[in-house]
């Protein structure tokens, strides 16, 4: 198992419950495959450039941890999903690691 930290921009247009339906989709998705373990919502954000004539977007955070083989799934669903504007998954370095490199 894996550490990693995704963050996803959805559509500001989207209301409230949409957005976290959508959310929630992801949040699922990522539970059924590993496990969650911490979710920071940002909330609406406007965006460095617009994206499809959007000028804000809504920013969660999630950490989770799960197989090495799942967030290519994930980045998959994302790109196929409507409402979300931009993705990214990163693998994040082991807390054991950093002290051994000090």
């Amino acid at each position: 198992m894996a550490k990693y930290e995704t963050m996803l921009v959805t559509s500001a247009t989207l209301d409230e419950e949409a957005t976290a339906a959508l959310v929630g989709k992801f949040k699922s998705l990522i539970e059924a495959n590993g496990t969650i373990d911490s979710v920071d919502e940002w909330g609406k954000r406007r965006l460095a450039y617009p994206i499809n004539d959007e000028p804000e977007g809504v920013y969660t955070v999630i950490n989770f941890t799960s197989d090495p083989n799942f967030p290519a799934e994930l980045d998959r669903v994302y790109k196929i999903t409507d409402g979300v504007l931009r993705s990214i998954i990163v693998a994040k370095e082991e807390e054991k690691a950093k002290t051994e490199a000090k």
